[in-house]
């Protein structure tokens, strides 16, 4: 389990075709030492069980195999060397639950129909001219867009989000200069596909009423 709280941004050193799997090495700034082989780590929202640990050229770098599902439901399957994705270490029991209970069980892929970028207001009513904000219209497929209320959370590329509109299939996310600083949606912008998990609380109240 996670909370959609990015704590890394990953750089994809190589993948490598195994069969009908893909091996990725991905380097990032956790301590190799607290890395154990079989540990679940959230790459851009995708659940990846760790095969192989190490330290290379003072980075940490670790290994994960994506099946054939992952593989063709996630953008897991795009990406190259070079590749940025959000990180997050499995939930401990004690930790903060900051954003919302994600599963890193990927339900589909979404894409970015637009980016507005604007710049936050100074107490005086003036622009900043330091720091900006950003708005995304996200489009999912109608199977998923149900799911997405209001106000509720979504977690794209692994990163918790609350949504501020909703029309139709599309809806909007709003994020601060800090989300924008420290995942990759810094460099996201209209075209780009994003791993999407509807809030799990949702999905049974839905099914609960299909039932009724």
């Amino acid at each position: 389990m996670f909370t959609g709280i990015v704590t890394d941004i990953g750089e994809v050193l190589s993948v490598e075709r195994r069969g009908e799997l893909k091996r990725l090495r991905i380097a990032c700034g956790y301590d190799a030492e607290g890395i154990a082989l079989g540990a679940s780590i959230a790459n851009s929202g995708v659940c990846l069980t760790v095969v192989a640990v190490a330290r290379e050229s003072g980075r940490t770098v670790f290994d994960v195999d994506a099946a054939a599902e992952t593989l063709a439901k996630t953008t897991v399957g795009t990406w190259t060397q070079g590749a940025r994705v959000n990180l997050e270490r499995a939930l401990k029991i004690g930790d903060e639950l900051g954003g919302h209970i994600v599963t890193g069980h990927v339900d589909g892929v979404a894409r970015i129909v637009s980016r507005e970028d604007f710049r936050e207001r100074a107490p005086d009513g003036r622009p900043s001219e330091e720091t900006s904000m950003a708005r995304f219209w996200i489009e999912a497929s109608h199977a998923l867009s149900r799911f997405i209320a209001q106000k509720g959370s979504v977690a794209l590329d692994g990163a918790s989000l609350t949504v501020n509109e909703v029309e139709g299939d599309r809806f909007s996310i709003l994020l601060i200069p800090h989300t924008l600083a420290v995942t990759t949606f810094g460099a996201r912008g209209a075209g780009d596909a994003l791993n999407i998990e509807v809030d799990m609380m949702a999905r049974y109240a839905a099914r609960l009423s299909e039932v009724r």
